[in-house]
Formats: structure tokens, C-alpha cells, sequence
């Protein structure tokens, strides 16, 4: 049985596939989703994304950004860093990634690029 944290990009696709039989979110997730219903551009956008998130929120209990994530956080972003890469565009991702690392599950993406540099400590699965 397989078990992961599916990162935004997967929570807002409507045709992903190949998910975990056991899927989480982070906070950071919901954080996400939240901001995006601030930034859509009509009313009925903006009525779509607060369905989505309704949704989301009626199916998962998130997962904290907790002690263990912030530690894990340090630790992706100084190899995000070390690897080239700017880490406070990357906030989100690198939490996201910290909570799969912290409860040793995977992370299950859209946009591989994310996450490029955390591939030896995270196990990244492309959808």
C-alpha cells in the first residue's frame, strides 16, 4: 500500500493519476489554495477555487508545519541553496517537501523541476 503527500500542483490538477492509496496535504497546501482564491480575477473563478477548496478541506486533514518540518525545512533549503537554486521563491515546495521527508513518505508532484535538487533525500514521484 502506498503512501504519499501530494504537493498543490496534484491537489488542483483534475486529471491526475497514479496517487498514493494513502494521499496527504501539508498546511502549506491549504495556505496555497487560500491565497489563490484571493487572486482569481472574476467572481466566478473565484467561486470555482472556493469550491476546490471546500472540497480539499472536506477530504484531508493537513499536516502540520511543526517542529520536525522546520528542522527538515533548514536542512532542504541549505542544499537548495548549496545546489544553485533561490529558496525564498521556493518556501512552499520546500515545506511541502520537509513534511513528506519528516513523516518518510513520498512526495508526489507535477513539476519535477521543484524539486530537482532534494531528489537523494526526498523520493520525488512525477505525475
Amino acid at each position: 500500500m502506498s503512501r504519499g503527500i501530494l504537493d498543490t500542483s496534484v491537489v488542483i490538477a483534475r486529471d491526475a493519476t497514479h496517487l498514493p492509496d494513502h494521499a496527504a496535504i501539508s498546511a502549506v497546501t491549504l495556505a496555497e489554495l487560500h491565497f489563490g482564491v484571493h487572486l482569481a480575477k472574476d467572481v466566478r473563478r473565484r467561486a470555482e477555487r472556493l469550491r476546490r477548496l471546500s472540497e480539499i478541506e472536506s477530504r484531508f486533514s493537513p499536516l502540520p508545519v511543526d517542529e520536525s518540518v522546520a528542522r527538515a525545512y533548514g536542512e532542504l533549503a541549505a542544499v537548495t541553496l548549496d545546489g544553485g537554486r533561490k529558496v525564498r521563491t521556493r518556501v512552499a515546495d520546500l515545506l511541502i517537501a520537509a513534511t513528506a521527508r519528516v513523516h518518510g513518505v513520498a512526495l508526489y508532484t507535477r513539476n519535477r523541476r521543484d524539486f530537482e535538487p532534494l531528489s537523494d533525500l526526498v523520493e520525488i514521484r512525477v505525475i
